[in-house]
């Protein structure tokens, strides 16, 4: 399993924003603490919005913010609306009948296992589970 550009730039910026909460913050500065593209960032940061984790201001003084508090906002939450999209395997969810050993193989039902098992883990964290307390993401990421 790899976890996509946009959900790892998409968990940062989060990260980013909840530790400097109570601040407006702008792309350029997640960019350069989180050594991402600005590019990549700004439709990362349009997907987050649409989906109400953060709001965005526009205008010479905008930039964006947490839509919720941290412990509102479930990792499990994050991952599923970056990550769905890309099936995790052609045999999970497949009733087309493109797998050849769909009806005998019971990989499939492991797979299926595992991959809700790894959800499961990320729903019992919030984004306020990977920023408080940790002094040395904060020190990394917190804006001057």
């Amino acid at each position: 399993m790899h976890l996509t550009m946009r959900t790892s730039l998409a968990m940062k910026t989060l990260m980013f924003c909840a530790v400097n909460q109570g601040r407006i913050v702008r792309r350029h500065e997640i960019a350069e603490a989180c050594n991402a593209s600005e590019n990549h960032l700004a439709q990362v940061i349009y997907l987050l919005a649409q989906q109400k984790f953060l709001h965005t201001i526009r205008g010479r003084a905008g930039g964006l913010m947490l839509a919720r508090d941290a412990t509102q906002i479930n990792v499990g939450e994050v991952f599923r609306r970056f990550e769905k999209v890309l099936p995790f395997s052609e045999c999970i969810g497949q009733t087309d009948g493109k797998c050849a050993l769909m009806g005998s193989c019971r990989l499939s039902c492991v797979l299926a296992e595992a991959l809700a098992a790894f959800y499961a883990r990320l729903d019992r964290t919030t984004l306020a589970d990977l920023v408080d307390g940790n002094t040395s993401l904060g020190q990394q990421l917190k804006v001057a």
